[in-house]
């Protein structure tokens, strides 16, 4: 006899709903402190070293805020410097592409026999809805842009909160089960922690080594801003398949107007397709060790999902709370059916249909 309970599917879907209303009209404040949780599990085992150096909290905090605040630092400065170096040279690919244009306007013309006039009319009408949208646009940019920084600023003190108060967080959790489940959630908080620790510093190594591989095949290709190229598709590729075709796109773009040769494109898709497969196949496996298993298809809905309700920081928050969602399924026997779920297929007592 089957002594598992029945799933109540409506109060599931109420649940879902209701989880979803709270979390649009809530994320003014759940972004910002999403950030900061995740981002404290990663600090959290250089903290507790430090404290176990004798070194005070406060102190402790500091440091590894201090730390991260130059990682960030040196991406950001690399990113903008790059970037920079890539607008100087625009007034090149400026012409570059003036010139293509013009070329390709008299193929249209010989061809279509649509006339030069004509063009011009209708590339002037395109110019005009889009510089229209991009007015209007642009109040809810600046006023996007205003609450974002405000937000920014409230993650390190989010995170320095979180990490000075981690012990009445911790037992808060622990008073909402019985006494005898909260040893056992005690065992799932810190290997979750740990784990998710463990993993993130495995994906840096993954994103560093993507990085150098992409900007060093593009480099062989003599490609514009190469460094810059790479770094940014290393960035991407967390959005599965979607991520590296993103950026593939500009660095394709640039080789073609740049060398007028329809193999310099196909040579930066062969360079991300072989680092694409050498992430996949070695340097992931490399580098993490522990491999949060969720199947494909759930992984693209927390993506979807995200955008949805919490826009781009949804696509980034979702994908580590999916992850971490299958890592305590599957270390819970009553979330069982969750950890089948959301697996990859490898699971051993899957069910052939």
């Amino acid at each position: 006899m089957d002594s598992q309970p029945k799933v109540n599917w409506i109060k599931l879907l109420l649940f879902i709903v209701l989880t979803a209303v709270i979390l649009y009209f809530g994320k003014n404040l759940f972004i910002p402190l999403s950030f900061a949780l995740l981002i404290s599990f990663l600090l959290y085992p250089i903290c507790r070293w430090l404290e176990a150096k004798k070194v005070p909290r406060w102190a402790a905090i500091a440091l590894c805020l201090l730390l991260l605040l130059i990682i960030v630092g040196l991406l950001v400065w690399l990113l903008v410097r790059q970037m920079l170096s890539f607008t100087k040279e625009w007034p090149n690919v400026h012409a570059k592409l003036i010139s293509t244009w013009e070329k390709l306007s008299e193929h249209i013309e010989s061809t279509y026999e649509i006339g030069v006039g004509r063009q011009k009319e209708w590339l002037e009408s395109f110019a005009a809805d889009a510089v229209s949208s991009v007015f209007g646009m642009a109040q809810g940019v600046l006023y996007t842009s205003a609450v974002s920084l405000v937000l920014l600023l409230l993650i390190p003190i989010y995170i320095a909160l979180i990490l000075y108060y981690r012990e009445q967080l911790a037992q808060g959790l622990f008073v909402l089960f019985e006494k005898s489940e909260q040893k056992k959630i005690r065992t799932i908080l810190h290997e979750t922690i740990t784990t998710y620790y463990n993993f993130i510093k495995g994906m840096a190594i993954v994103y560093l080594v993507v990085a150098v591989l992409n900007s060093i095949g593009l480099l062989l290709l003599n490609i514009p801003h190469a460094i810059f190229f790479g770094i940014v598709a290393s960035i991407l590729t967390f959005i599965p398949y979607v991520g590296i075709t993103i950026g593939a796109i500009l660095p394709m773009a640039i080789a073609w107007v740049t060398y007028d040769n329809i193999w310099y494109p196909i040579g930066v898709v062969i360079v991300f397709a072989v680092v694409q497969y050498l992430e996949a196949n070695l340097i992931f496996p490399w580098a993490v060790s522990y491999r949060l298993r969720v199947n494909m298809l759930f992984t693209l809905l927390a993506i979807v999902a995200g955008g949805i309700l919490w826009g781009a920081s949804g696509m980034i928050l979702f994908i580590p709370f999916l992850a971490i969602l299958k890592l305590i399924a599957d270390k819970h026997e009553q979330m069982r059916s969750v950890s089948i779920l959301l697996g990859n297929g490898n699971e051993e007592g899957k069910t052939q249909v």
